[in-house]
């Protein structure tokens, strides 16, 4: 799996990401739509800024982002 190169604590960010992105589109979570903008805006934060960037190539968050969609279980 393509996810075995990339750092582990970027790996569960980006995939806490998808998950809180997932629950702000949600209407159920309408009344916490304020809370999971913050948690999206400080996941995005730690994943754009992982030191991992410094020294990957470009394509590399495309390949993290792909990775993590692999592991996610698809929302219906």
């Amino acid at each position: 799996m393509r996810c075995s190169a990339l750092p582990e604590d970027l790996v569960t960010a980006q995939r806490a990401w998808e998950r809180t992105y997932r629950s702000l589109a949600d209407p159920a979570n309408r009344q916490r739509t304020t809370a999971l903008r913050r948690r999206l805006l400080e996941l995005s934060v730690q994943v754009w800024w992982h030191p991992y960037w410094q020294q990957a190539g470009a394509g590399q968050r495309a390949a993290l982002r792909s990775s993590v969609l692999e592991l996610e279980p698809r929302a219906r």
